[in-house]
């Protein structure tokens, strides 16, 4: 969709990681990077942390492309699939349970658990050039030098890079500076979303993340799952976790089999029309 045309939404949020959600299943919808930037706009625009379009797939239920409020696209996000999952079956496209979605990621199935929906994140990437970062190997607890401060840092993918840092007390944390730095750090050739981390005991932590794209956010669903094994590889956690994010909570269990299961909440907020000039 180009030129000065009306545009219908929904705005949804997960743990207050709030989403414009377009519905380009009956009609093809394109946006430009500035038509983007412009609608993630939270003065001009409708105001969000990302854009999610879902539409028809060959692969799965349905697809979900992920827009960044700067433009650029992202390759999975935790909190915006269980959007989608609830969206579908909102505008009844799905009626079952289970619904799976193509992402840049790969597959990504969803199940509803009553107001919550949980979230089949696939087995963590842990090889550091896959992740992809400039080491080889793992990068578990490894130094990274951030102007004068020297970072222990651990890094996963989850479809997306991941640098997770585990701090005393996220609030006393200058996230603020700290986050774009790493963000765009060239340790990272793809950049990298930040997690910050204060653990409260094994199975409970405060989180806090800079997001790859849209800077500050109040919750990331595949950053709580790269926190929830970064944990686990770091000997901080058990295997199942809850996150307390600025947002609200988000539970994370690294099972057995390697998969990562998110849950957590999906909700709407309003429908809308905006025009785009």
């Amino acid at each position: 969709m180009t030129g000065d045309k009306e545009l219908i939404f929904t705005k949804m949020h997960g743990a207050g990681n709030d989403f414009v959600v377009l519905d380009a299943v009956r009609k093809k919808t394109v946006l430009t990077p500035s038509q983007c930037r412009f609608l993630c706009d939270r003065r001009f625009g409708v105001g969000a942390d990302q854009i999610l379009i879902v539409s028809r797939s060959t692969r799965a239920d349905y697809r979900m492309t992920i827009m960044n409020a700067d433009g650029s696209q992202a390759e999975m996000c935790g909190n915006g699939i269980r959007c989608v999952a609830r969206f579908v079956r909102q505008r009844g496209y799905a009626s079952r349970k289970d619904v799976s979605f193509e992402t840049l990621a790969g597959l990504i199935k969803t199940t509803w658990e009553g107001t919550r929906v949980s979230v089949d994140m696939g087995i963590p990437v842990l090889e550091a050039a896959e992740i992809p970062t400039k080491a080889t190997g793992r990068v578990v607890n490894r130094l990274l030098t951030v102007g004068k401060v020297r970072i222990p840092i651990t890094c996963v993918s989850m479809g997306n890079p991941h640098c997770v840092i585990f701090v005393d007390d996220v609030w006393k944390t200058p996230v603020e500076d700290w986050g774009p730095a790493i963000e765009n750090h060239p340790f990272f050739p793809r950049r990298v979303n930040v997690e910050f981390v204060s653990v409260k005991t094994p199975s409970q932590a405060d989180v806090r993340v800079w997001e790859r794209g849209a800077g500050l956010t109040l919750a990331c669903g595949t950053g709580a799952c790269a926190v929830g094994v970064a944990g686990v590889l770091t000997g901080r956690f058990h295997r199942a976790v809850t996150l307390k994010l600025p947002g609200g909570r988000l539970g994370v269990e690294w099972k057995a089999d390697d998969h990562v299961i998110l849950t957590g909440p999906a909700a709407f907020v309003y429908e809308g029309r905006i025009r785009l000039g």
